[in-house]
């Protein structure tokens, strides 16, 4: 049933997931103690040492599960007067996320550098790196400034010529508030935004949004794409204060814990049924062609175009995509408010795709002529919603059982009934206010249990998570691979289908050594929670690599995986490469 869900869903998907896009996974909003990263001049320390020859020598001394970029290395004395040659010790090759084929440095980074002509008593040297944690944060460039104390044979940390602000109290306030990488961190949430769009469930209501454009006013058209503007921003930045409020309670949460929750996961299957049908034409909700969705949505003009912003943030929380999880680890390490921030830039980048094209005639211009096909279009868009309701009945299912599943297909049965007697008027709309509460009542019928029958058989080859059995599971020689995954989660179903499912890339985890491990977050799982949020995570999915050694920390991988992204992992920590037996569990259980 998981494989035609996920063919159903990702048939109408204008993106191929996995297709060469990665990030660090999304870090997690929680009351439990959340990841703390290091403030930069933690995380890296420098020393400057000038040796016997001449020569200067650089010595990082680097924070566990943080690197260096020896591409981002950047050395410069006296302003450029004099050259310096760095000779680079030999560095872990990985493919990264954001700069792709790249070599790093770990736990230390020793560069001796070479000048012409030699540097004097009192030179100024200026040194520039940037490096990121695993768990997600990429500080931006930094840039340290020296002179050099010859007698001494070291140099002393100055300011940058020309800043009158102190070193201490730039470090005070780098505790409170990372005002340096917000804007490196506000455009990585824009981007994850505006990639939101091409979601399966985000995509059909913004090509809607896109048609009305064809008949609409330049007046009309950049009102509406503004108005629509404000509701997708004003929508994550109440997510946010939800989240927020949420964690300051003691509740540990995550981007899409809503859909833990079977009644809303139902709540959503009804609401895209209803715009399926809308679309398709069976059921009249509104007069605007675009606004199709819920009655707030079908609403003409202002009110409509911002309820249409709400509802594609609704849409959205099955989804996370690329670039999202930098940003929002670094929000959750932030004041609350430079943590709104990041959450607006986020329904920014949402809007944005749609804001450009109602200012944009060559967009536009690209557009057929208005006609037939418009209709056709709206009714061929109603598919992926349908699909998507499948779906979210096949997770509630998962989630408390087959007969709760049946119920609430009845009331999807009663609820479609309830729209076809509206649209008909007169008295058969009582009959319809009936099926609605009918809908309703089989909705949230007693067996909607949170802590319901869900239970999922794994594969031989692979074990149930938990604390215990990942420690001991290290203890005894083996590499460890933990999928954090659940049945709502969009980006997971398509990288365990498209990559970690497959047949070769199973074998490739058994050739290798590496135990498989799921981690299922489909209902709510305190300790999961409290694992994501150690990984300073927002939600999932979380792909964690732990090698044999139980000293080291895991290598994180990003949440649109490819097949190579995951075999350079297993290589990393493979254990039958080098000879060692490894101890392959059975599976002793269900999730």
């Amino acid at each position: 049933m998981r494989v035609l869900i996920t063919a159903l869903l990702l048939l109408f998907t204008p993106l191929a997931l996995g297709q060469g896009l990665g990030q660090p996974g999304t870090p997690t909003f929680t009351a439990t103690p959340v990841q703390d990263f290091l403030p930069v001049e933690e995380a890296y320390q420098l020393e400057v040492e000038v040796l016997d020859d001449g020569r200067l020598r650089l010595y990082w001394q680097i924070a566990d599960s943080y690197y260096l970029y020896q591409h981002a290395f950047k050395f410069k004395a006296n302003n450029g007067t004099q050259t310096l040659t760095p000779q680079f010790p030999p560095a872990l090759e990985r493919t990264d996320e954001y700069f792709g084929d790249v070599s790093v440095y770990y736990q230390q980074a020793d560069i001796p550098l070479t000048a012409s002509p030699p540097l004097s008593e009192g030179s100024v040297l200026a040194v520039t790196f940037q490096g990121c944690a695993d768990a997600g944060l990429c500080y931006p460039p930094r840039t340290q400034y020296f002179t050099l104390d010859l007698a001494s044979a070291g140099a002393r940390e100055i300011e940058r010529p020309g800043s009158k602000t102190p070193t201490a109290s730039r470090k005070a306030g780098a505790a409170n508030a990372d005002l340096g990488s917000l804007p490196y961190m506000l455009l990585l949430a824009f981007l994850g935004g505006t990639i939101l769009n091409l979601m399966p469930c985000v995509f059909p209501i913004l090509s809607l949004k896109v048609l009305s454009f064809a008949r609409s006013s330049d007046h009309d058209r950049h009102l509406q794409s503004w108005v629509y503007t404000a509701g997708v921003v004003v929508s994550f930045v109440a997510v946010a204060a939800v989240l927020i409020g949420l964690q300051q309670a003691g509740k540990a949460v995550g981007w899409g814990f809503q859909l833990q929750s079977p009644g809303f996961v139902v709540a959503l299957a009804y609401l895209f049924l209803a715009m399926a049908l809308s679309l398709s034409g069976l059921v009249h909700l509104g007069g605007s062609l675009m606004n199709a969705g819920s009655g707030l949505a079908n609403r003409s003009g202002p009110a409509g175009s911002f309820f249409t912003g709400v509802l594609a943030v609704v849409v959205a929380s099955p989804c996370t995509a690329p670039f999202m999880g930098t940003a929002l680890g670094f929000a959750v390490t932030q004041p609350p408010l430079v943590g709104l921030s990041v959450f607006a830039a986020l329904g920014l980048g949402m809007a944005a795709p749609l804001l450009l094209f109602s200012y944009s005639g060559a967009a536009r211009a690209l557009m057929p002529r208005p006609g037939p096909w418009m209709e056709t279009l709206k009714q061929f868009l109603a598919f992926p919603l349908y699909a998507a309701a499948i779906w979210l009945l096949w997770v509630a299912g998962r989630q408390t059982g087959v007969n709760t599943m049946a119920a609430v297909l009845a009331g999807a049965l009663a609820l479609a009934m309830a729209l076809w007697l509206w649209s008909l008027g007169g008295w058969k709309r009582g009959l319809a206010v009936a099926c609605a509460l009918l809908a309703i009542s089989l909705g949230s019928w007693r067996g909607l249990d949170e802590n319901g029958s869900h239970a999922s058989t794994l594969a031989d080859s692979h074990v149930a998570w938990s604390e215990q059995r990942l420690a001991d599971l290290r203890k005894a020689g083996n590499p460890v691979f933990v999928d954090v995954t659940a049945d709502w989660c969009i980006t997971c179903i398509a990288n365990e289908r498209a990559v970690l499912l497959t047949d070769s890339m199973q074998a490739a985890f058994a050739e290798h050594g590496v135990v498989y491990m799921v981690a299922d977050w489909t209902n709510y799982d305190a300790d999961i929670a409290e694992f994501i949020s150690r990984h300073g995570r927002t939600g999932i999915p979380l792909y964690l690599m732990y090698s044999a050694n139980t000293a080291s920390g895991p290598l994180i991988l990003p949440q649109i995986l490819t097949a190579d992204t995951v075999l350079e992992a297993l290589e990393s920590v493979s254990v039958k490469k080098k000879g060692i037996a490894a101890i392959v569990p059975t599976n002793q259980g269900h999730l």
